[in-house]
């Protein structure tokens, strides 16, 4: 008999440790495992990691096996993990329903459960009766998926598994936007059953989207068929989302152990190093105590004072556990394979050791126990000292997840594995830097004349459509409708992919469908999308946009690239309605795109590394995807993707429309009417017209412009708040906005009618067949709106016009063409007239939205006077998110359209400059809606409903600069320059260093009477620029809910000194400092609620500065605790009184009107308080430190 060799032996050593100790807890028929031999549960996650072990030593032994009987060792341990493998499988394929129904829903009611019947495969809990959504669960079954595929295992066998395993696939890719009740079960950690978005989740399903991706899980032997695909926009939005989240985990764990299997094994999602080793140290520095690691902090979990008779805990119970939670030895075990996979021994020496002491002998096994506890007779010592007390081990011995990991770790440190050989797809090197990306650019015409118009003109070397052959150039969406194939399968009555857009990511590969090359343009470029998409200039900026998420985000083989079509419409646009150039031959050149495309020439574009060149040179360079699940559908989808689509035919004339079948005039006719047809469409728009006022700006509108003035600072909340992502100069965009207001044509100022002045439409119900003639007649997009819409809402948008004589042309066809040519010839009130109508909608809203959310912004939409506005708290479908701001503003169809727009640029904003959005934890749109307006209003000197008719005027490109200015201090200024000039300029003034006349307004008080020299005229400018600056800075900032840095936290720092704060009719109770943590996003939410309640944006602001006064006196050690409720508002006027006691009496010295120093008659507060700098002698803070040292002395 041959003689063991050494390693031999000690394998054997490890098979019988991981026989007695896991093994034996499979059940013979499934191979599921459970938590004890008795137990009829086999939870999906437990049984995953309990494999890993079993896993790990089947490879050992594959790997060092010298006798027969270690193969069949090998094959043993091997077949025991796939048949666990399979039978989870096999557990959620019997749920196959609820998998289509969640790719749609994203319920907690329709996803896979986690749990099943260890014996039967069945489920045990009830659909609603549990947390059974715990996308970390499926993440971490498809990653192992993938890397025992890889590592040589066969795991699937049919085509039918191939097609479930696919769609198990579109079911995590969601997880970047689908609350859950992440990996501890119980989503927040009060246990009420609330699910939140847990950084673990994201992270685990970004690494199985990443793993699994061109696996072709028939191993070897496999077809194309057998292959699984996953887009790669997908894979970016969570890593995007994961990355804003960490450290957190959370809304209500601000730390959580568990992250610790997704910076290190198995996940290894997160790609940037510095992120890796904060989280790490957020976790040993928080939750590591003498016996492992806390789950979070506060966690009750099976401590001393737990009543494990209840299901959830009460709001106040958390500070109970406070430095009593329970420590898991498990999170050493990760920390221990971490120093492996990190090649840090001195790490791996500190844990290995610190784990051998913790073990527990079991059946002759020294096993993992799952926690260690305080006693019930030692939890006062440990409250009063953290650390001091010994310890019991509690729970599941062995605790097969953690035990299975320890055991994995042993034999990775004893070199019977190597860490690539767990790691067969090599995911532990996702931090190595990876080289710098060169995004090619092919740019196409779409017209053989621009073509040439441009190399003759411009030196631009461009290729058409047809020279671009043998690739095919077709739209995103397109792209969409064949991954919509991915997955389909009758037996299953599987519908395959849900048709989301596929991302810039996707549409910079080049894809191999039938033996065709194909290229997509990105979706951006969509003219049939969305009315943003119309306006060259909101072009230009989004592709820069998008070529810096490019270089970002791509990690794939090859360079990515990005087809461009280009037509002269881009290049051209009316004189009234845009900044233009006009060329030698009389043509109108926009120079942003004409820059734009000389500095792609150049190799570089704001930053990054772009390429120049054709489709055709590119082939070789790009990286290619070669779609196999496309080859059974091969003639219906070829004639699908070889179809371009036709070219418009447009029935309604226009001014500039000289190649319309119909009437036009000639295009150099003037945009403005003689006398008698100006009274004549007067008449006409009075009855046709659309008898609705926009409620754009009331209130907040008339409110702002009672302190406008002609010049003025605008201190910038922050120094870090820039704008060096622009792609214009500031001069640049600024006179965008300018020359748009200046150049409205007179016609489209009649469109904007008086709403006082309306007329009784019903009592003069108007022929439509004179209507449509006066349609196929006019010249004037606004009057076709405006009959379009009277014809609309009279006889409905499925109404056969019969223009022309033409049957078959109903209302709803109109009205696409007239929104088409609007966008065309920049008339934006009437693009967005017609979106509202077409009820058109942005396909990536609901994204935008999560955007938003997943960076802890909450949004509302609606207006705030109103009781229809509506606070956004999670990622909604796209129909429950429309159908939600459609009832937000009623019948205001535009105020909708609006809506959406502002959403999308707030996305753009947050991905782009995450800074603008610090201290800002809902944005409320509507208020951004009448910020923007009161904005022009003060800059246009114009009534509220003028500046709301300006504001529905803008294009994309001037609606999002404006935003900007809202958000990051800067304003657009009318300076004269000599006494002839105009000019427009933008500037910040930071509070951290200001000029001189913020110096002066700081020191002094603002009333113009106070001032000093004011005969000289241009001391009184002076005056004249500081006066109601910070008036209209407290407004704008209490719109945009902005609060100073750590003002949540000092808050409840303020909590725990008081009973709680009055502030209105809200009481915010002094013992939610015992339910959450100093950190949480769920304490700040509370908090801002109340804020929210205060109607008035600048009196929200003066409450603002009253609390952080008061945070102030609670850090004083000498105030230990105030026995009573803080009444914020008496604070507020009092401080208010005392400084109009002060300035009443200034006043009489200095003979000022009696009139300057009236009170708010709702809130009591002297009305020049608001105008106040926070800062100097006269300041608000000065007078709120009084108040507050009289009101506690």
């Amino acid at each position: 008999m041959r003689s063991r060799s050494n390693s031999g032996v000690k394998l054997d050593n490890y098979a019988r440790i991981i026989q007695k100790s896991i093994l034996k807890f499979q059940d013979p028929v499934t191979g599921l495992f459970s938590a004890s031999k008795h137990a009829p549960h086999a939870w999906v996650r437990d049984n995953l990691y309990s494999l890993q072990a079993v896993w790990g030593l089947a490879l050992a032994y594959r790997k060092h096996a010298d006798l027969d009987e270690d193969k069949s060792k090998s094959y043993e341990l091997e077949q025991s993990v796939v048949k666990c493998m399979r039978s989870l499988l096999q557990c959620m394929m019997r749920q196959v329903e609820k998998l289509e129904l969640f790719k749609t829903s994203l319920s907690p009611n329709d996803c896979l459960h986690a749990k099943y019947n260890r014996k039967t495969c069945g489920t045990v809990v009830g659909d609603q009766e549990w947390g059974h959504l715990q996308l970390d669960a499926t993440g971490l079954y498809v990653l192992m998926l993938a890397q025992m595929t890889a590592s040589g295992f066969e795991i699937i066998y049919t085509l039918d598994e191939v097609d479930f395993v696919q769609n198990l696939v579109f079911y995590i890719s969601c997880a970047f936007r689908t609350p859950d009740y992440g990996i501890w079960e119980r989503g927040d950690k009060t246990n009420h059953g609330v699910p939140e978005l847990n950084a673990s989740s994201v992270g685990m399903c970004k690494a199985a989207l990443e793993a699994i991706d061109e696996i072709n899980l028939f191993g070897a032997g496999g077809g194309p068929q057998s292959v699984i695909h996953v887009t790669p926009d997908e894979k970016a939005l969570c890593q995007a989302i994961l990355q804003s989240l960490l450290p957190r985990e959370s809304n209500s764990k601000e730390v959580d152990a568990g992250l610790l299997s997704v910076i290190g094994y198995p996940a290894f999602a997160v790609n940037d190093d510095q992120m890796v080793k904060l989280t790490r140290e957020e976790i040993v520095d928080k939750l590591q105590g003498r016996y492992g690691c806390a789950r979070f902090l506060r966690d009750g979990y099976k401590t001393a004072l737990e009543d494990s008779s209840r299901l959830h805990y009460e709001l106040a119970e958390l500070k109970v556990f406070e430095n009593i939670e329970c420590e898991w030895p498990l999170f050493w075990s990760y920390l221990f394979l971490d120093g492996i996979f990190n090649n840090n021994k001195q790490q791996v020496i500190e844990y290995r050791e610190a784990m051998g002491e913790l073990l527990v002998l079991v059946d002759g096994v020294r096993c993992v126990p799952e926690l260690y506890a305080v006693p019930a007779d030692k939890v006062e010592l440990e409250k009063a000292t953290p650390k001091s007390q010994d310890r019991v081990p509690l729970g599941k011995l062995p605790h097969l997840w953690g035990h299975s990991l320890y055991l994995l770790g042993q034999l990775l440190w004893d070199g019977f594995l190597a860490p690539g050989e767990i790691d067969p797809l090599n995911r532990r090197f996702a931090t190595a830097p990876k080289p710098d990306v060169v995004v090619q650019v092919a740019i196409v015409a779409e017209e053989k004349s621009f073509q040439g118009m441009l190399k003759e003109k411009l030196g631009i070397h461009v290729e058409t459509m047809d020279e671009a052959d043998p690739i095919m150039v077709q739209p995103a969406r397109v792209l969409t409708t064949v991954y919509s194939m991915l997955g389909k399968n009758k037996k299953l009555k599987l519908t395959g992919r849900p048709k989301n857009q596929i991302g810039v990511l996707g549409t910079s590969k080049l894809y191999i469908i039938n033996g065709k090359t194909f290229a997509f343009t990105p979706n951006f470029l969509d003219q049939r999308d969305f009315y943003m998409s119309l306006d060259t200039d909101m072009l230009i900026d989004t592709m820069l946009t998008e070529l810096q998420y490019l270089s970002t985000y791509w990690n794939m083989p090859g360079r990515p690239i990005i087809t461009v079509p280009i037509h002269s419409g881009m290049l051209g646009g009316p004189l009234t309605f845009k900044f233009v150039l006009p060329a030698e031959n009389g043509e109108n050149f926009k120079p942003n795109l004409i820059a734009t495309l000389r500095k792609v020439q150049t190799g570089y574009l704001y930053g990054v590394r772009v390429h120049l060149g054709s489709l055709k040179s590119f082939l070789s360079t790009s990286c290619k995807t070669r779609l196999t699940f496309l080859e059974t559908e091969a003639s219906d989808l070829m004639e699908f993707l070889l179809t371009r689509a036709p070219r418009r035919f447009y029935r309604l004339g226009s001014q500039t429309d000289v190649k319309s079948s119909l009437r036009s005039s000639d295009r150099s006719q003037s945009l403005y009417l003689s006398p008698e047809e100006h009274q004549r469409h007067i008449w006409e728009a009075k009855l046709i017209g659309k008898q609705r006022q926009r409620r754009i700006s009331t209130d907040l509108t008339s409110a702002l412009l009672s302190c406008s003035i002609s010049f003025g600072e605008y201190c910038a909340t922050s120094s870090q708040m820039s704008s060096n992502s622009l792609s214009l100069s500031e001069h640049q965009r600024f006179t965008y906005i300018f020359i748009s207001f200046q150049a409205l044509p007179h016609s489209m100022k009649i469109c904007s009618r008086n709403p006082n002045t309306k007329e009784d439409v019903s009592s003069k119900q108007l022929n439509a067949n004179v209507l449509v003639h006066r349609l196929h007649e006019s010249m004037f997009l606004w009057e076709q709106a405006d009959i379009l819409n009277y014809l609309y809402m009279h006889k409905g948008p499925d109404w056969d016009t019969e223009i022309d004589g033409e049957p078959g042309v109903t209302v709803v066809d109109l009205i696409e063409e007239l929104y088409d040519k609007a966008g065309q010839q920049g008339n934006w009130m009437v693009v967005r007239q017609m979106t509202g109508l077409l009820q058109k909608r942005v396909s990536g809203l609901s994204q935008s939205i999560t955007d938003l959310l997943i960076r802890q912004k909450q949004v509302t939409v609606g207006l705030p006077q109103e009781p229809k506005e509506f606070t956004i708290t999670r990622p909604m479908p796209a129909d429950e998110l429309h159908n939600v701001i459609a009832e937000s503003f009623g019948d205001d169809t535009d105020m909708a359209v609006l809506t959406q727009e502002i959403i999308m640029y707030l996305a753009m904003f947050i991905r782009a400059s995450p800074a603008l959005f610090t201290d800002l934890l809902r944005l409320r749109v509507g208020l951004i809606i009448q910020v923007m307006a009161s904005e022009l209003a003060r800059h246009l000197a114009c009534s509220g409903e003028e500046a709301s008719t300006h504001l529905m005027n803008l294009s994309p490109f001037e609606m999002k600069q404006l935003i900007l200015n809202v958000l990051s201090g800067k304003e657009f200024v009318e300076c004269v320059i000599a006494h002839y000039h105009t000019a427009v300029r933008s500037h910040t003034t930071y509070i951290s260093s200001f000029s001189f006349h913020s110096l002066y307004v700081t020191s002094t008080p603002t009333s113009v009477r106070s001032v000093p020299g004011l005969s000289s005229p241009s001391t009184y400018m002076q005056v004249f620029q500081i006066r109601g600056q910070w008036t209209r800075r407290r407004r704008i900032d209490g719109a945009l809910n902005r609060v100073p840095h750590n003002f949540y936290t000092k808050i409840w720092r303020l909590l725990e000194k008081c009973y709680g704060l009055v502030i209105g009719e809200h009481h915010i109770p002094g013992y939610v400092t015992k339910e959450m943590t100093p950190g949480e996003i769920k304490f700040a939410l509370l908090v801002e609620n109340v804020l929210n309640h205060i109607p008035q944006p600048e009196y929200r602001q003066l409450v603002v500065e009253v609390l952080v006064v008061l945070a102030l006196l609670a850090e004083t050690p000498r105030v230990r605790f105030l026995s009573d409720n803080i009444n914020v508002d008496r604070v507020l006027v009092k401080a208010s009184d005392m400084f109009y006691q002060d300035e009443v009496n200034d006043q009489m010295s200095d003979g000022a009107p009696d009139d300057i120093l009236q009170k708010d008659p709702n809130t009591l507060v002297c009305n020049e308080f608001y105008d106040c700098a926070p800062s100097g002698p006269h300041g608000t803070m000065t007078y709120m430190s009084k108040a507050v040292a009289t009101s506690f002395s």
